[in-house]
C-alpha cells in the first residue's frame, strides 16, 4: 500500500472540502462543501468554510445519515484513491467509533422488531378478501 503523497510538503493548500472527497466521506466536493456549509462537517468543533485548509493533527467531525465521526487529520491529499489509500488520510477515535458502533446495533434492533408489510397480495389473497368483504 502506497502512502498518499503530502500536499503540504509541495507547498499546496487543501481546501477542506476537497481533503473530505479525497477521505471518501462524500462522493463529489460539492456534496463535501454543502455539508460544510450546513454545518455537518467541522474542523476541531468551529464550523468553517469549504476553503480552510486542514492541519494534520486537527479533529475533524463529519455528521451523515444519523452517524457521526470524529476522525483526527494524519495526511493531506488532494487525490481520490481507493480505500485503502483514503484510510491513510485520517484516523478515527475509539470513542467516535464505540459510539458509532452501539448506534448502528441500536437501529438494526429496531429495525428487526418493527412490524414487517409482506408486500403486494396476490391475486388469490386480493380475491378471498374480497369474498370476505362482500360477505352480508
Amino acid at each position: 500500500m502506497t502512502r498518499p503523497e503530502p500536499a503540504a510538503a509541495s507547498g499546496d493548500r487543501i481546501r477542506f472540502d476537497k481533503w473530505l472527497w479525497a477521505a471518501r466521506f462524500y462522493k463529489t466536493r460539492s456534496l463535501a462543501a454543502a455539508a460544510i456549509e450546513a454545518g455537518q462537517a467541522r474542523i476541531n468543533d468551529e464550523r468553517v468554510k469549504p476553503s480552510r485548509t486542514p492541519r494534520v493533527t486537527d479533529l475533524v467531525s463529519i455528521r451523515r445519515g444519523g452517524l457521526t465521526w470524529i476522525v483526527e487529520v494524519m495526511a493531506l491529499s488532494d487525490r481520490r484513491g481507493g480505500a485503502p489509500e483514503a484510510a491513510l488520510l485520517f484516523r478515527e477515535t475509539p470513542a467516535s467509533a464505540k459510539d458509532r458502533e452501539a448506534i448502528v446495533l441500536e437501529q438494526r434492533a429496531a429495525r428487526a422488531s418493527a412490524p414487517q408489510a409482506p408486500g403486494r397480495p396476490t391475486k388469490r389473497q386480493r380475491r378471498k378478501l374480497e369474498d370476505f368483504l362482500n360477505e352480508p
